[in-house]
């Protein structure tokens, strides 16, 4: 829909009481939760990420599933029915990425990850209680957040298209069913991909089925996590861990998603404060439960609506699968995790990235400041935190006077 300004509306399916000004100039309104078939579609639109880094988590640095899903299950629930957006919660991916690939170097144990959450949690809480998170979005200017938001997307696109070269006939029949179907609501496009997904494992590694009669149910409970922790795992874990995760978080989990929320739905604002607090405190949980380090990823509420969620229904539907599967299936998860193709999630990633990337804004007429959007998201497809700096120094370079172009 088209407002008077001239401006399309990014959410076409509130109600007219639920948007700027609401109806007939009267206050807007919090739309409740729903649970219908696209809000279930899109609770599936951020598997590009997630499971890539649960899987590691599990396979490499062996954490106990139970906690993982646990810790995500909880905090998706809580912030589908606080936020009623399609609010997400992601894997923190630098921590991650050194668990996955640098974990050897400098002994990164099961304690360390859990070490790294909780000091995560204590630094986002405390700049968030304190207002500090709120002075640094102040300070970022409007070219900086765009370059961030678009690399981001650009990044997903570009780490959709490896994980597409896997099987790429897969990928190229998923990429053209969901392209036809993403404004489909009598068919959601995720739901149909996740079903082709689904049979193309099946036909490609047949013991699939068979090895899916071995899956028990099992209930079990999360321990405290924190117990084992020694003065060497929460060393490594702020030094190696927490540390370099914090600038990609200011960007990607702070200030990104909350100008993606605040675009998509004026209606349920957000602010950097209360996105610090939420991260503190959903690390704080997580890390007692077996949690690992968690945020909220800018890409990932772009998938969830990419697929059809306008609500906090999307993540409470996600949250509430990741906790059936911690309390009765954590000693199958790795099995469930692993029944769709890698090409299948390189095409979710891809329409995430190309929704996001679209959402980044149109570029500012003056060329300084397209300028320094464009370095911001050339490096953010490299490293998000890297890429804030780099797009903050150039904008103070600006502002002095200094930039010739």
């Amino acid at each position: 829909m088209i407002d008077r300004q001239g401006n399309r509306d990014a959410n076409p399916d509130r109600p007219a009481a639920a948007r700027p000004g609401g109806e007939h100039g009267s206050a807007p309104q919090r739309p409740r939760n729903r649970f219908d078939r696209m809000e279930w579609a899109g609770a599936f639109g951020d598997l590009g990420t997630l499971i890539p880094f649960v899987v590691a988590y599990i396979s490499v640095a062996k954490v106990d599933p139970l906690g993982v899903l646990f810790a995500f299950g909880v905090v998706l629930i809580i912030c589908g029915a606080y936020y009623r957006t399609p609010f997400p919660v992601q894997p923190m991916k630098a921590i991650g990425a050194v668990v996955a690939t640098q974990g050897a170097q400098f002994a990164v144990t099961v304690p360390a990850i859990f070490a790294a959450g909780l000091v995560t949690g204590l630094i986002w809480l405390l700049l968030g209680l304190s207002g500090t998170a709120e002075k640094i979005g102040r300070l970022v200017s409007r070219p900086v957040l765009m370059g961030i938001i678009l690399g981001l997307g650009m990044s997903f696109m570009l780490e959709g298209v490896k994980l597409m070269a896997a099987n790429w006939y897969i990928a190229v029949a998923g990429l053209a069913g969901t392209i036809l179907l993403l404004s489909s609501r009598r068919i959601p496009a995720m739901l149909a991909l996740l079903v082709f997904g689904l049979l193309c494992g099946v036909l490609l590694n047949p013991g699939t089925l068979d090895a899916l009669a071995t899956v028990s149910i099992e209930f079990r409970l999360p321990a405290f996590a924190l117990s084992e922790l020694t003065w060497a795992d929460l060393l490594t874990g702020t030094l190696f861990l927490a540390l370099p995760q914090l600038p990609l978080t200011l960007g990607n989990a702070l200030l990104a998603i909350r100008e993606e929320n605040n675009r998509l739905f004026p209606d349920r604002p957000v602010s950097d404060r209360g996105v610090a607090v939420s991260t503190g405190l959903m690390n704080l949980f997580g890390s007692a439960v077996g949690g690992v380090p968690m945020c909220h990823g800018a890409g990932g509420m772009a998938g969830h609506v990419a697929f059809g969620a306008r609500t906090g229904g999307a993540p409470i539907i996600l949250g509430g699968i990741l906790l059936l599967g911690a309390l009765f299936f954590s000693s199958s998860v790795e099995l469930l995790l692993g029944l769709l193709p890698t090409a299948i999630l390189g095409v979710i990633l891809f329409i995430t990235g190309s929704q996001l990337a679209l959402g980044s804004g149109r570029l500012d007429p003056r060329k300084a400041e397209r300028f320094i959007t464009l370095i911001t998201a050339a490096s953010a497809i490299w490293n998000v935190g890297l890429a804030f700096l780099l797009g903050m120094l150039v904008t103070w370079i600006h502002r002095r006077g200094w930039l010739r172009l």
